[in-house]
C-alpha cells in the first residue's frame, strides 16, 4: 500500500473534480447518482446521515460536523480497487481532490458545483465495517504515520452553501476572505 501512497499523492490541489456521489438511504444500501442536492438540513438529500443519527453525540443524534464525507478517489482504489467497489467505504463524494491535512485543514471551505462545505475538525477514522471490507492492513496503514497526514479514510465536513452537486464537477478550495 505504500508505494500506492505516491498516486493518492498527486492528486489535485487547486482544482480537482467530483468522480462519484452515493447517497446512503438506509444502513448498508448504496444508490450512485449523477447529481445531488445539498442542504443545511439534510446533508446529502435522500441520505440516511440525519436519522442515523451518531455514535459521536451524547444523546446520538446526528452531529453536522460530520453531516457530509469525502474521500479521495485514488484512496478509494487504493483501498477497495474497482471504482465499483469504492462506494463500499461508505462515503457520500468520491473526489480526485488532495484531502491531506496539509491541504485542506479543518476549516477550509471546498466549492462543489453550487454548494459549499467546511471542513470538519472531527476525524474520519475507519470503522469496523471498513476492516471487514477492505482487511485489518488497510485500517492500520490509513492510520499509520505515512498514512495519516494523507487522511486516506477521508474527512467529514457540513454544508454552509446548499446547492446541487454532479459528477464532473469542479472542486476547489474557497479564498478566505
Amino acid at each position: 500500500m505504500l508505494a500506492g501512497l505516491d498516486q493518492v499523492a498527486g492528486a489535485p490541489s487547486d482544482i480537482g473534480r467530483l468522480e462519484l456521489i452515493v447517497r446512503r438511504p438506509v444502513p448498508g444500501e448504496r444508490e450512485t447518482l449523477d447529481a445531488g442536492e445539498l442542504t443545511f438540513e439534510d446533508g446529502l438529500v435522500g441520505d440516511g446521515w440525519l436519522a442515523r443519527g451518531s455514535r459521536h453525540s451524547p444523546d446520538g443524534s446526528a452531529e453536522h460536523a460530520r453531516q457530509i464525507t469525502l474521500m479521495n478517489c485514488r484512496a478509494a482504489a487504493l483501498f477497495a480497487g474497482d471504482r465499483s467497489r469504492w462506494m463500499l467505504a461508505g462515503d457520500q463524494l468520491y473526489v480526485d481532490f488532495d484531502l491531506s491535512e496539509y491541504n485542506v485543514p479543518a476549516g477550509t471551505r471546498l466549492a462543489i458545483g453550487a454548494a459549499v462545505i467546511q471542513v470538519s475538525v472531527e476525524p474520519h477514522t475507519g470503522c469496523q465495517k471498513f476492516t471487514e471490507r477492505f482487511g485489518l492492513e488497510a485500517t492500520r496503514f490509513l492510520r499509520s504515520a505515512e498514512g495519516k497526514p494523507y487522511q486516506l479514510r477521508g474527512i467529514n465536513a457540513r454544508v454552509v452553501e446548499p446547492g446541487t452537486v454532479s459528477v464532473g464537477d469542479s472542486v476547489e478550495k474557497v479564498p478566505v476572505t
